[in-house]
């Protein structure tokens, strides 16, 4: 069991109440995230199983593409429908033609200021801490990219939209901010994640699901094994004697007849399909083993 399982997370399920729940049906307490959701957020949470976990530093900085519904009238404290209103319900009728200029300042890279109700950490403490505690919250603005801001469709005083941003990027924010450029404020009302990086919602499994393959003894089949991961990284064959050497922290070379591009990382996988070793290039065909599985 060392790889991924990409779960469909449940609304009203913190990313850590998710972790404890497979970390049971997989029988392993060495199961970690690849980045929270909210959480009221539902959609694909990806979770390192076993020895994989230490793959986790290789996914920083994924992208994520979600869809959320916008409520337009009024603000809340949270910039989502969990909070308490913070201005007046202004009636609002939304079209195309108003809501696009609004989120263009939306489209591409920009500074954002993370909500007070978030993991942000202000003098070690997390923001949300001090909102709850009505004490003041003073983020730094951040830099964030959009690459797509896209209108599914837009209904009374809400529209539906689809995100493709960079990590770190929040909806909420975004939902916030073109409230209070429309005039009228607004929160996130929903929001699905529908991929994180190179984990799609089509590769998502439910809990209910999992239980059900856990009962049958059958959860391997959710796993991703970790040789398929970071499929941007090249793949060298090993044979038995070089796995072994690689785990001794030994240098290993790699064919020089497979184009590599100057790839900064590859991965020594065994005829088997195990994932022996990530190496990062120190001289042309020759790697160092920089994580050991």
């Amino acid at each position: 069991m060392d790889g991924v399982i990409v779960v469909d997370k449940p609304r009203d399920w913190t990313s850590h109440d998710v972790v404890n729940k497979v970390r049971r049906l997989a029988g392993t307490r060495k199961v970690g995230h690849l980045g929270t959701l909210d959480p009221v957020a539902t959609g694909v949470l990806p979770l390192v199983i076993g020895r994989a976990t230490r793959l986790a530093q290789f996914y920083t900085r994924n992208d994520k593409i979600y869809e959320g519904v916008i409520h337009f009238g009024y603000s809340t404290n949270t910039y989502d429908a969990e909070g308490e209103p913070v201005s007046p319900d202004i009636p609002v009728t939304l079209d195309r033609a108003r809501l696009d200029p609004i989120l263009d300042a939306f489209r591409g890279e920009f500074s954002q200021t993370p909500p007070p109700v978030s993991a942000k950490k202000i003098a070690g403490r997390p923001a949300y801490e001090l909102a709850r505690k009505n004490q003041p919250v003073e983020l730094a603005p951040i830099r964030v990219h959009v690459y797509s801001l896209e209108v599914l469709g837009v209904e009374g005083n809400e529209a539906t939209v689809r995100v493709h941003c960079s990590a770190g990027t929040y909806l909420r924010s975004i939902a916030h901010d073109a409230g209070q450029a429309l005039g009228c404020g607004a929160f996130l009302k929903s929001l699905r994640r529908t991929a994180s990086g190179d984990f799609r919602i089509e590769d998502a499994r439910t809990l209910e699901q999992l239980a059900e393959l856990a009962e049958q003894g059958r959860i391997a089949e959710a796993l991703i094994p970790a040789a398929q991961l970071l499929p941007e990284f090249p793949m060298e064959m090993v044979d038995s004697i070089t796995a072994g050497q690689i785990r001794n922290g030994r240098d290993f070379r790699i064919s020089p007849f497979q184009a590599r591009k100057g790839a900064r990382y590859v991965k020594a996988v065994t005829a088997h399909g195990e994932l022996v070793a990530i190496g990062e290039a120190r001289l042309p065909h020759l790697y160092h083993p920089v994580l050991v599985l």
